[in-house]
């Protein structure tokens, strides 16, 4: 399945995400995303990208890279390849129903897609089923800068940031468990 299109809207009454993508097999999934699973979204891969440019690259420039790719995607995403077509085009098929999906929890890892690494996002769904999205390059970097965009319309605050195991944060509480699994 290819992901051709992403498109998310903020419902304010319910304070939920309605993201849905289609493919170009035709083919739309709509999922209801919480505040918590979409902040959690976007910190894993911010996270997951750096650490992938941290084989490269010192800490410090993957972070720079990495936020550099993040604005130029938010200001002109043209630039890397992605059209903002400003029509969502619905698809005919709907292989999990046609009503939204609310996603219980995600889990975000790396994995190697050919000659690059690619986002493995599995969508937790009601009953323990899941759905598995595996985008690389501009595709993943368009995914969270429309996530981006609504957090910051929704007013969900900042980005959680991720801390490693081993790694002490000041104002973090003891016994209080990280926001990444």
């Amino acid at each position: 399945m290819t992901i051709k299109q992403f498109n998310a809207t903020y419902i304010a009454p319910d304070d939920r995400l309605l993201f849905r993508f289609n493919t170009l097999e035709n083919a739309e999934f709509r999922f209801w995303f919480t505040r918590r699973v979409t902040l959690f979204i976007l910190a894993a891969t911010q996270h997951l990208i750096v650490k992938n440019l941290e084989q490269v690259h010192s800490p410090q420039a993957a972070k720079a890279i990495a936020e550099f790719s993040k604005a130029t995607m938010q200001v002109n995403p043209d630039i890397l390849g992605v059209s903002q077509v400003s029509t969502y085009q619905p698809a005919e098929n709907y292989p999990l129903g046609a009503d939204p999906l609310l996603v219980m929890d995600a889990k975000c890892t790396l994995k190697k897609e050919g000659a690059e690494e690619a986002l493995s996002l599995d969508l937790v769904l009601p009953g323990g089923a899941n759905i598995n999205l595996q985008m690389a390059g501009p595709t993943l970097q368009a995914m969270c800068a429309l996530l981006n965009q609504l957090r910051e319309y929704a007013a969900w605050g900042d980005v959680p940031r991720v801390i490693e195991a081993g790694e002490s944060a000041e104002g973090v509480n003891e016994g209080r468990k990280p926001s990444v699994h």
